[in-house]
């Protein structure tokens, strides 16, 4: 007789309300049988492929990074079913690494950390010198880049090399790592070649090396995570509710019309931005780099404060669409290179 698919388990039956009481460590996720697995494979053919022993240990997480000084990677669980990743895209709007090339992008660069941490990489002078000391602050959310530099690579996205010296060093590694990249000739002329230069002496020097850390303490492993599902996701959304600015009634009105003020058009504002909300949300997010979560929150608060000023549109449905789409992206964009929401005077 054939072999029988495996049963899917109880919990893939169940509708969002009662799947988000569930708790995480009970969904008993494995990447073994999962689709990561071979994803993690591919990962294994790209490190042989540069004659390096070296291999990760890959668990499942709350999210996505590389312990401290522990040579292994955490991948958000939510990958490891369809059913979750279905989820995931409902709470948050997007789904970080759902994409197969999105995802082996964010792999190779947790490997950089986790290859960094495996031979204590950080200690060497010569990285210390072209990447920076590991000592300097790191505010992953609030660092400033500088979008034309060409003293640093380009993996993910935002410019996330500028972040901080062990995420140019991951970076780097990213892009050295990547098949479908031929760094010597997409990066020449660049200041970041110097660095993918060292990487590439960095890695024949490793090769078969064995490592001097093997071992350590896997951080949130989904396992142990006995919080609920909606007490998981309400606690993420609050982190960007929290980021996220006080509206100016003076910006609102300036986009809108007072309902009071005559010849007025009489669709609501608030009306207004729920209709526009998906393609605001995706816009935004586009150009800005922001996770959609965090610019639908920013989006609601906009609604909400239009509906207590009872605002109305006063002009074209398209220019206004337009206006509110360039003033969400000066926020976000304006927080990302400064710390701050750009506030009105």
């Amino acid at each position: 007789m054939p072999n029988e698919s495996p049963t899917p388990p109880a919990w893939t039956q169940k509708g969002d309300a009662e799947l988000l009481r569930t708790r995480v460590c009970d969904l008993q996720l494995k990447i073994a049988g999962s689709e990561l697995e071979g994803r993690i494979e591919q990962l294994g053919v790209e490190l042989e492929a540069r004659d390096i022993s070296f291999r990760p240990h890959c668990y499942l997480g709350d999210e996505w990074f590389s312990p401290e000084d522990v040579p292994a990677i955490a991948i958000p669980f939510y990958l490891a079913h369809p059913r979750l990743v279905s989820l995931e895209k409902k709470m948050m709007l997007e789904v970080e690494g759902g994409e197969l090339s999105w995802f082996q992008r964010l792999l190779r660069h947790e490997c950089g950390h986790a290859i960094e941490h495996a031979y204590e990489l950080h200690k060497r002078r010569k990285r210390q010198q072209l990447f920076g000391p590991r000592s300097v602050e790191y505010d992953p959310d609030t660092y400033r880049p500088r979008p034309y530099s060409r003293s640093y690579v380009r993996n993910l996205p935002n410019w996330y090399a500028q972040a901080h010296p062990d995420e140019d060093f991951a970076e780097t590694f990213a892009v050295w790592l990547d098949p479908t990249v031929d760094w010597r000739k997409q990066y020449t002329g660049w200041k970041a070649v110097a660095k993918l230069n060292y990487v590439d002496e960095l890695m024949k020097d490793i090769g078969r090396k064995p490592a001097k850390v093997t071992g350590g303490a896997l951080e949130f492993e989904a396992s142990r995570i006995r919080t609920r599902l909606e007490t998981f996701y309400r606690r993420r959304r609050k982190q960007y509710a929290t980021d996220a600015p006080d509206f100016y009634d003076r910006d609102l009105r300036g986009m809108f019309a007072d309902a009071s003020t005559p010849e007025t058009r009489t669709l609501s504002a608030a009306r207004f931005l729920r209709a526009h909300k998906k393609e605001l949300i995706d816009s935004v997010s586009r150009w800005t780099g922001e996770r959609k979560a965090a610019v639908e929150i920013l989006v609601k608060r906009l609604t909400d404060r239009a509906h207590e000023l009872d605002l109305v549109l006063g002009r074209d449905e398209r220019q206004t669409s337009i206006e509110v789409t360039a003033y969400l992206a000066t926020l976000v964009t304006n927080y990302r290179f400064t710390g701050k929401f750009k506030r009105s005077v």
